[in-house]
């Protein structure tokens, strides 16, 4: 088995995947440089691929009021960008690459090349995306409650409920 093929095996993106589809992806999903200091895309772009850092570090960046803000650092096995192939909306964030980075894109093409070549690998590896923006929104939910909760007993305005 080749390194890039236990490289995906490893990650939960590609979860289920048979060796075929895997080797597929590979076939089909060029594999991206971007130095350091530069972005693989910014707030608001057209959004029409998502990718996988092999190499490298990069920091999702949300804008607000004339500020970037670190929503989450990025580390080799990491995904972004999915849920440019889920809704078809402009990015909701910027990634910079904090080192210089090497990162597999997968566009919405390569997702139609594995739907017309492995369906059911199709729909696992759509699954397994669901599934990624889901963990995620869970955590920013849980990250909303902390802060809300915190923010309410400094104000003194907490209230809890009892069943």
């Amino acid at each position: 088995m080749s390194d890039e093929l236990k490289f995906l095996q490893d990650i939960a993106l590609f979860g289920g995947l048979n060796p075929d589809a895997l080797t597929l992806i590979l076939d089909v999903a060029p594999v991206v440089s971007v130095s350091a200091g530069s972005y693989f895309f910014r707030e608001s772009d057209e959004a029409r691929s998502m990718f996988v850092l092999r190499t490298g570090q990069a920091a999702v960046l949300k804008a607000w009021r004339g500020e970037d803000y670190v929503l989450r650092r990025l580390e080799p096995k990491d995904c972004f960008g999915e849920m440019a192939l889920m809704d078809l909306e402009p990015r909701s964030a910027s990634v910079l690459a904090v080192s210089s980075c090497t990162a597999l894109e997968l566009s919405g093409s390569t997702l139609d090349q594995i739907y017309k070549a492995q369906p059911e690998q199709f729909t696992i590896l759509q699954m397994n995306m669901g599934r990624e923006v889901s963990r995620r929104l869970r955590e920013s939910n849980q990250q909303l409650f902390e802060s809300e909760v915190q923010a309410r007993a400094v104000d003194g305005n907490l209230h809890v409920f009892s069943t």
